[in-house]
């Protein structure tokens, strides 16, 4: 797979993920010079596969990154490997820098992805991805009727658990101190044969590789086989860096970035997609995302090229003009 060297500059990169490598692919069709700089480590990368997307339902996470790195590439995209930490403006471009060291500029940007913040309990981050979920559409198939825990954390706890219901009627909510459960939604619950226990988490039990329970801090232990959470999503630090502060999403379950519908942000010339700004979306979505941002950027990138390339014209003309008037 072509790579560049350091240094070098590019109309446009694009940073990590499945969004990012749709923009790097859609940007690269068009004819525009893109880089891809992913760290490798897609945010799925524990799943067993990705799901809801069509024609790709059940394809490793790692095996859809790398189709979509052969596919950029094939159309002269460079896919380049490393973890970008800061970004900034200079002169007229955008420098990034790598972990490493490296340094790679271009005239725009496509900023995509986040960071999971999970509970501080133990056990649950070794098997995130695996029986540890939080995304009824992504995973809700394959814990079907096996007994499942939900861990309360924030104003959407109680509309997830109730979303997690059509895949499973063996199911447990474990609302701790994290989640005041009104009236109104105890009746739901019960309704629906949701069992609420109450009690602070201490662990997960996992015997032999597998999940087999949440133990409470009082000792006992409840008896599921996968167990789903609201993550805190946070958008990655590179944003930061370009003078892009993340705010609270209206949901309530982390912060994002403000963008307009093709992922336009403040900062003129940075793009973001995917994640970074829609933190409900799947790797479809976010895939899509991406299409849409990279036809945004390319138009924004030929409204550029119109106008240095009208006033290199305007001022060939004012040259041939003077010439013309001194010969007489």
């Amino acid at each position: 797979m072509p790579d560049m060297n350091a240094n070098q500059s590019v109309e446009v990169i694009t940073i990590g993920g499945a969004a990012g490598l749709s923009g790097a692919l859609t940007l690269a069709r068009a004819r525009r010079s893109v880089m891809v700089i992913d760290s490798g480590e897609p945010r799925n990368a524990p799943a067993s596969g990705v799901h809801g997307f069509l024609s790709r339902d059940g394809t490793p996470p790692r095996d859809l990154v790398a189709r979509g790195q052969e596919e950029v590439a094939r159309y002269g995209g460079s896919v380049v490997p490393g973890r970008v930490v800061s970004a900034e403006h200079v002169d007229g471009l955008f420098e990034v820098t790598t972990e490493a060291g490296k340094r790679y500029s271009a005239r725009r940007l496509l900023v995509t992805g986040l960071t999971d913040e999970l509970h501080e309990v133990p056990g649950l981050a070794e098997r995130w991805g695996r029986d540890v979920l939080h995304c009824p559409y992504c995973h809700g198939w394959e814990i079907r009727e096996q007994p499942l825990g939900v861990l309360g954390r924030g104003p959407m706890s109680v509309h997830q658990v109730l979303v997690f219901r059509q895949s499973t009627s063996r199911i447990t909510l474990f609302p701790a101190d994290r989640v005041e459960v009104t009236d109104d939604q105890r009746e739901q619950l019960t309704a629906r044969g949701i069992d609420v226990v109450e009690g602070v988490v201490a662990a997960v039990e996992v015997d032999k590789d597998r999940l087999t329970g949440i133990r409470l801090a009082s000792g006992r232990v409840v008896e599921v086989t996968a167990v789903a959470l609201s993550p805190r999503m946070r958008a990655g630090k590179v944003l930061l860096s370009l003078g892009l502060a993340p705010v609270e999403h209206p949901m309530g379950v982390g912060e994002h970035i403000e963008a307009d519908a093709t992922g336009r942000t403040a900062v003129p010339g940075v793009w973001v997609a995917g994640n970074a700004t829609d933190l409900a979306a799947q790797v479809v979505g976010a895939a899509a995302a991406g299409n849409v941002s990279a036809a945004a950027i390319n138009a924004d990138l030929v409204a550029e090229d119109t106008s240095i390339a009208v006033a290199a014209l305007r001022r060939a003309q004012e040259g041939r003009g003077r010439a013309e008037s001194q010969e007489l």
